[in-house]
């Protein structure tokens, strides 16, 4: 693979996009099919805005994954913000606290293989999500 992490700093709505692209560009290099590259930029984008719309800062980390043999792709979403109270009520269809159509985490999660939320996390929001070829 001719692929590394790449850290994107959210901080202004111009940095989504570039986490998309960015998104997009790694998922067509590990060998993703289109559709799962779009799934995988939308989930980013869906992370991103989150980040930007809830934290006004952030980090997006994507990086390449292996697996006994089986290639996907990781992305880190963590903020210093407020941080989610009830995961489970942000999962849920709908549910927004910005007055947006509150699909954003759900369809992240519904985009990907893998969806895991730092519960423990004493300080904003980390989500990590995961998608194999």
């Amino acid at each position: 693979m001719d692929n590394e992490e790449q850290r994107i700093e959210i901080a202004e709505e111009a940095d989504i996009a570039h986490a998309i692209f960015e998104a997009h560009f790694l998922s067509k290099s590990i060998g993703f099919s289109n559709i799962d590259q779009f799934m995988i930029a939308t989930a980013v984008s869906e992370l991103a805005r989150n980040i930007f719309l809830h934290a006004g800062s952030g980090v997006i980390t994507l990086r390449p994954l292996e697996r006994a043999g089986e290639q996907g792709i990781e992305v880190v979403a963590e903020d210093g913000g407020p941080g989610i109270n009830d995961i489970n009520q942000a999962l849920g269809e709908g549910y927004s606290t910005k007055g947006t159509l509150g699909l954003g985490l759900p369809g992240a999660k519904r985009l990907t293989d893998e969806f895991v939320f730092d519960e423990k996390r004493l300080l904003g929001t980390q989500i990590v999500v995961r998608k194999w070829l």
